[in-house]
């Protein structure tokens, strides 16, 4: 459906129309002009125009009489305007046909747009495999620079051989000299021990003197005792007597 709006304006404005159409309406209006071969809404449509003249024609060959020459005419007027509608049907068959090759083109450049794509894409997945790569052996590199610059802090091989000859003398001096302190250890253990014994063997010889030398004193005693009970009981005796 068609909305025609004006504006009247004053002197040294333009006059403008504005047309507005719905999608629907627009579809209808596209349709009919490619079905009719009409490129503007207004004037007749080629195909009515070509009906009219075919049935002019049609109509005046079936008239009686002699009008030879207007069926010639009019049969002339019917083939130029069946060439005039020829004509946009053999440009639309031309521009048909382009687009069918333009859209095979299109397709075949598709088809290698995305073959270029997976290639690119396999291509990506390659070049991060050797981007993991890459920083592997870079990681490994700068390890072993790092241990090659530990190794150039340490001193040369002669000097750490060197050490190592001292180290193990020394280790040696140390072994012998713990051997020898093992030995006098047992030694002096053995020693020790042997002591110990002479000394119990002492102590108990001094406690049997000790006994034998008190039972002595205890007989002396008992038998001074005895003694001098003895020489008490003897002169009493006499005197009673």
């Amino acid at each position: 459906m068609l909305a025609k709006s004006r504006k009247v304006v004053g002197k040294g404005e333009t006059v403008a129309a504005h047309h507005a159409f719905g999608p629907l309406e627009d579809d209808i209006i596209i349709k009919h002009r490619l079905l009719t071969r009409t490129t503007t809404t207004r004037g007749e449509p080629p195909l009515k125009k070509l009906q009219k003249k075919f049935t002019a024609f049609a109509l005046e060959g079936e008239k009686e009489g002699d009008n030879y020459g207007d069926c010639e005419r009019l049969a002339k007027a019917f083939l130029q305007e069946l060439n005039a509608f020829e004509i946009p049907l053999l440009k639309s068959k031309a521009v048909i046909d382009a687009n069918v090759r333009e859209k095979e083109n299109f397709n075949e450049l598709k088809d290698e747009i995305n073959r270029q794509i997976l290639q690119a894409q396999d291509d990506i997945e390659d070049l991060k495999k050797q981007l993991e790569a890459s920083k592997i052996e870079r990681l490994h590199k700068e390890e072993c620079e790092a241990i090659r610059k530990l190794i150039a802090l340490q001193p040369p091989r002669s000097e750490t051989q060197k050490i190592i000859s001292e180290l193990e003398r020394e280790i040696e001096m140390l072994e012998a000299e713990n051997t020898a302190g093992s030995r006098t250890l047992e030694l002096r253990k053995k020693q020790f021990a042997l002591l110990l014994h002479v000394v119990d063997e002492l102590q108990n010889t001094i406690e049997d003197e000790q006994r034998s030398l008190i039972e002595e004193m205890r007989m002396v005693i008992d038998e001074h005792k005895n003694g001098a009970e003895d020489a008490i009981g003897g002169p009493d005796a006499m005197i009673v007597e």
